[in-house]
């Protein structure tokens, strides 16, 4: 499998992206990093953003190869494109997406489920 692969499938869409954009994306990275880190939230809110930190990072490294997700399952897509553009280990990848669902789950179902741990693990 490649991004071509994906693309050719319909989950990616070729994208041409700018300078600007990438600020832009990190811009938000660091406001979620630093909103993720205040006590002001509950666990599962700082879980959520610092989540939205990290997919940030992941969506400019996408948009910086050339790409952007299509269609359902942008999150799922998104981390997984990681394999491509920064090649982190699959055991990174698999962390990533368990977070993924977890924050579904906390966003959309069920309160209090996160662990001050599992904040902290997001971090690294």
């Amino acid at each position: 499998m490649s991004l071509q692969d994906w693309l050719n499938e319909g989950r990616l869409k070729t994208h041409k992206t700018s300078q600007k954009e990438i600020e832009q994306l990190f811009a938000v990275f660091e406001r979620d990093m630093a909103d993720a880190r205040t006590e002001a939230f509950s666990a599962d809110g700082r879980f959520a953003v610092a989540y939205n930190a990290a997919l940030m990072v992941a969506r400019a490294a996408l948009a910086a190869s050339g790409y952007r997700t299509s269609g359902e399952g942008n999150h799922y897509w998104t981390i997984r494109s990681l394999a491509f553009t920064l090649k982190p280990d699959t055991k990174t990848i698999g962390k990533f997406n368990k977070f993924r669902q977890k924050r579904n789950i906390g966003s959309y179902e069920m309160a209090g489920m996160t662990s001050e741990q599992e904040v902290t693990e997001i971090y690294s």
